[in-house]
C-alpha cells in the first residue's frame, strides 16, 4: 500500500439546524446538516415543513386567493349564451 495517499481521519462534530450535536469521525472537523434523527418527521412522528428560500410562503401567497376554479364559474352564463 502507498504511504501518504489517504486523507486525515479526525473526530468530527455534526451540528443540526435544530440545535442537536453529536460526534463522529470524518475527514472534516465540522459538518452542518439541516435535518437529523431528532427532528426528522420519520423518527418524531410529527409533520414538519422544511422551507428553503421561502418556497412554501411563496406558494401560499401565490395561491391564497385562488380557491376552487369550479366554484367561481357562474352556472347561468353558459345557459344564457346558448339560449340567445
Amino acid at each position: 500500500m502507498k504511504d501518504d495517499i489517504h486523507p486525515d481521519y479526525v473526530h468530527t462534530v455534526v451540528r443540526c439546524g435544530c440545535g442537536n450535536t453529536f460526534a463522529t469521525r470524518s475527514t472534516v472537523p465540522e459538518i452542518k446538516i439541516d435535518i437529523c434523527n431528532v427532528c426528522h418527521p420519520f423518527f418524531t412522528g410529527k409533520l414538519k415543513f422544511v422551507d428553503t428560500a421561502g418556497r412554501i410562503e411563496k406558494f401560499k401567497n401565490k395561491f391564497a386567493g385562488a380557491g376552487y376554479a369550479s366554484l367561481k364559474k357562474k352556472k347561468g352564463v353558459a345557459t344564457e349564451a346558448s339560449a340567445s
